[in-house]
């Protein structure tokens, strides 16, 4: 299935929750999928990601030439930031045992990468040349360490998405307000509408 890679898919705040978040539904067994289930969305994303995430690369964009041979470093990223990052938010505090293998896994999208990065003000490196697609998710997922990054993590309650908060007061509830906020607003109105009746008829 192709995927329509649109800014909703972008809502986590930071490349590599978005990254987290292309697998939807983590919390319903039954109808969850993950859309990178076909290695070619994995360069999809990654252009698309480009431009959707130029801020946070400062306009450096993204290659995976080869998503086959990536796939299995990208998965092992993606699902280490999840487990780590979902449970610190869930107890508030990072879990040693998810930490190490997180650290594992970035150390793999970075190894035997010749991208020079860190420089003040650009942490990914230099915006003329692309960044291989691992090692940029690398510096992303480690990026999210910082405490005052932690403590602005959330969990949608309507998608179970991973999002940063950038509100002034830290008070963003809804990964998007006009999707998952909207929904949920739909729903609560269908469900007074159908307690409604049974509730005057009861009086």
């Amino acid at each position: 299935m192709t995927v329509s890679w649109t800014p909703h898919r972008f809502t986590g705040g930071i490349l590599a929750l978005d990254t987290a978040n292309t697998v939807v539904l983590r919390n319903d067994p039954e109808k969850t999928f993950d859309r990178f289930d076909d290695p070619a969305e994995i360069a999809r994303f990654a252009d698309a990601a480009s431009g959707f995430r130029g801020a946070e690369l400062g306009g450096r964009p993204l290659e995976a030439t080869s998503p086959d041979r990536i796939a299995p470093v990208v998965l092992a990223i993606r699902e280490t930031t999840d487990c780590l990052f979902r449970g610190a938010v869930s107890k508030g505090a990072l879990a040693a045992g998810d930490l190490a293998a997180f650290l594992k896994a970035c150390a793999n999208g970075l190894d035997r990468s010749l991208a020079e990065i860190g420089a003040p003000g650009r942490p990914f490196g230099d915006p003329s040349t692309p960044i291989a697609f691992e090692a940029a998710l690398a510096v992303s997922a480690l990026s999210l360490l910082r405490d005052d990054t932690v403590a602005r993590l959330r969990i949608c309650p309507n998608c179970s998405w991973l999002f940063f908060d950038r509100s002034r007061n830290s008070s963003r509830l809804w990964c998007d307000m006009a999707v998952c906020g909207n929904r949920q607003k739909a729903s609560r109105h269908y469900r007074r509408r159908r307690t409604a009746p049974h509730e005057v008829n009861n009086a």
